[in-house]
């Protein structure tokens, strides 16, 4: 640098040699370059900056340093915060340092971002859900993250990885818990599809408000669940699934009691169709159901 190489020189993919230092993290080295003039909001081809680099890898030092030179614009027109990054590489002290520095917790992905997903996730908060990360999830809620923006909501993950305390977390910070799936779309929310075998999840449900009382609506009451002109696909297949329909196939039938057993703590007095009643009538639970209604 002292002989007048150029601190903004580029590879091929546009990488500075700041972004390249800032893969290691080395806070002296990045103080010097930025001391001779690199600039940290030149972006890589991929649009990723400096900045992203350190919080991705969890270079908290350096990170101190980019956060005053990095400037808001640059991050826009990344399509990325450094938060997702943060979150995605599970670096909780870079997630409070870009808070303190005012990040949004609830910038999300640019579209041309976020297509690179599978998942269409959108926001940091489920970068760290995805990742079972308790602790990045509490900072970012506490930082005001929202639970609920995502295509794909933050809960159904915590849910089909079945971490408790990552559900009850996320509950309690507003997740909507009568959210419906895109996909397997049902009359009832579709957070039940994941606690029809776990009391713990199902009583979390419930205590945040589940619409228990949709789960025994049911348009065919006493009459035959069978729909005239039947012709092997009904309209509850083809469009929008009954809990008794669910619960009275023969490998989930046995969980059938103890399932509106519990969910009775939660409604006033229901009626069961002719479909769930004859799946209950099976069970053990049922005199105490009787007794309950």
């Amino acid at each position: 640098l002292c002989s007048g190489a150029n601190v903004e020189s580029q590879a091929q993919d546009r990488a500075t040699i700041l972004f390249e230092a800032s893969a290691s993290g080395n806070p002296d080295v990045i103080s010097l370059l930025l001391e001779y003039g690199a600039d940290a909001n030149i972006p890589k081809r991929t649009g990723h900056l400096p900045i992203h680099r350190v919080a991705h890898h969890g270079h908290g030092k350096a990170l101190a340093l980019l956060i005053p030179v990095t400037s808001w614009d640059a991050v826009d027109d990344s399509g990325i915060s450094p938060l997702h990054s943060a979150a995605a590489g599970g670096h909780t002290q870079c997630l409070e340092m870009l808070l303190n520095a005012h990040y949004d917790p609830n910038f999300m992905l640019h579209p041309w971002v976020r297509r690179s997903y599978d998942d269409k996730r959108q926001s940091a908060l489920y970068f760290a859900v995805s990742n079972d990360d308790v602790a990045s999830t509490r900072v970012l809620l506490e930082g005001g993250a929202m639970p609920n923006q995502d295509p794909v909501k933050c809960l159904q993950v915590a849910l089909r990885l079945g971490n408790y305390e990552l559900i009850n977390l996320l509950l309690r910070y507003g997740s909507n818990v009568n959210y419906y799936c895109r996909v397997n779309t049902t009359h009832f929310p579709s957070a039940l599809q994941y606690a029809l075998k776990d009391e713990v999840v199902l009583r979390m449900l419930c205590n945040y408000g589940y619409d228990v009382e949709r789960c025994f609506d049911c348009p065919y009451g006493e009459g035959s669940h069978v729909p005239q002109g039947y012709e092997g696909w009904s309209d509850t297949v083809i469009k929008d699934t009954l809990f008794c329909e669910v619960i009275s196939v023969s490998w989930l039938k046995h969980l059938s009691g103890n399932m509106v057993h519990i969910m009775l703590d939660y409604v006033d007095h229901v009626t069961f169709c002719s479909k769930l009643k004859a799946a209950l009538m099976e069970q053990k639970q049922w005199p105490e159901i009787c007794k309950i209604q």
